[in-house]
Order: C-alpha cells, then sequence, then structure tokens
C-alpha cells in the first residue's frame, strides 16, 4: 500500500476558468494538499513551473484535448508528473503516450484525484479503469502487422520514448549513445510509419507493442 503523502505543491492548469477555478476548490478543501497556483494552458508553462514549483501538475485538458496535446507533451518531458484530466476515452491514448502520469475522467471525486495524486509523486502510472479499454489492441480490428519487426533494443527504447523521454535520457537509461537511440527512434518511426515521436507511441500502444 501506499503511504501518503502531505504537503504536495499542485499547480492547476486549464483553459476554462470555471473549470481552473472548480479544480482550485476542490484541491484546497483536501487535507494534505497545498495549492501553489492555478493557470490557463495557453500561458507559458515554463515560467509557471518556476514561479509555483509545484510537485504535481494538475492539468484539465477540457472538450477537445487534441488541442493541448502537443504543450502537455513539452511539460510532461521535462517538468513535475502530470495527471490529465479528459472528458472521454476518444483522446486516452494520445494523452497517455504525450506523458501524463496519471489520467482521469474530468468528473473524477475528490478522493479518487488524491488518491491520484499521492501515487504519482511516487512514481507510480495511474489510469482510470473507465480509459482502460481505449489502449487495449482492438479484438474485432486487428492493427495492419509491420512490415518489419521491431528488434529487442529498439522495443527497449519504444518503452522509454513513450514515457516522454529525450534521446538524451533514454541514452542514459540503456547505457548507450545519444546517436545510437537517434537511429534507433528513426527505425522505429520508419517501421510504425509514423510522423512524430507522439504518434510512433500511440500507434505503438494501439498494437499492444508498449508495455502499460
Amino acid at each position: 500500500m501506499l503511504a501518503s503523502i502531505t504537503g504536495l505543491h499542485i499547480l492547476v492548469v486549464a483553459d476554462d476558468p470555471l473549470a481552473r477555478a472548480g479544480l482550485a476548490t476542490l484541491l484546497a478543501e483536501q487535507p494534505g494538499i497545498e495549492l501553489s497556483g492555478q493557470v490557463p494552458g495557453e500561458s507559458d508553462l515554463a515560467v509557471a513551473l518556476q514561479v509555483y514549483q509545484p510537485d504535481v501538475v494538475v492539468w484539465d485538458l477540457g472538450w477537445d484535448p487534441a488541442l493541448s496535446l502537443e504543450r502537455l507533451a513539452d511539460l510532461a518531458k521535462d517538468g513535475p508528473p502530470v495527471v490529465a484530466l479528459i472528458p472521454d476515452e476518444i483522446h486516452t491514448a494520445e494523452a497517455w503516450t504525450a506523458g501524463a502520469r496519471g489520467l482521469l475522467l474530468r468528473e473524477v471525486s475528490a478522493e479518487r484525484l488524491f488518491a491520484t495524486l499521492n501515487a504519482v509523486i511516487q512514481g507510480v502510472m495511474v489510469l482510470d479503469p473507465v480509459l482502460a479499454d481505449a489502449l487495449r489492441p482492438s479484438r474485432d480490428l486487428a492493427p495492419a502487422p509491420l512490415a518489419e519487426a521491431l528488434t529487442p533494443r529498439e522495443r527497449e527504447v519504444l518503452q522509454w520514448l513513450a514515457q516522454g523521454l529525450s534521446n538524451k535520457a533514454i541514452a542514459y537509461q540503456l547505457g548507450i549513445s545519444e546517436h545510437t537511440v537517434k537511429f534507433h527512434v528513426n527505425a522505429i518511426m520508419n517501421k510504425l510509419g509514423a510522423q512524430s515521436r507522439t504518434e510512433a507511441a500511440v500507434r505503438a500502444t494501439r498494437m499492444g507493442l508498449i508495455i502499460l
């Protein structure tokens, strides 16, 4: 069982001012939570992180998460863990592979949100059970097979890539050069027919190539 962590400094991110205010109120009422600040998703998040120094970011992606996924990927790559809130399962794979360490529905209860914050700060990745099926390969529509299978090393690189790590960070994790990682990433994207790292991770997730 996870230990309960108190004194968590939380930054709330949401474009909708009502959603920001609602989350801020919800979190402020939880014991052990310290609300550091609240900002719109279109703001300079790098500056917000420096100003508020949060332990965890709670990001309400709104009714159209696609508009914020690229910014989420940037924040998740270099910032503290992010718990993302989405309206339904449609954008589950994209939000997950963009780097969210916790993924919940927008109408999440205060108890579940607090439990998720407590988990992600301890390195645990949390996915709302309602959203889990969206990350499983469809049994009815099997994805097209790869033209060429991934090598064991490419699968290792893919696993770290899907967690939002940079080439330099992947190289450190695997004990290989950054140049070698770049070579593997290019090979992975070619084999998956992807135009970006996020697209590669999404396709790999849907094909069951990534261990969640």
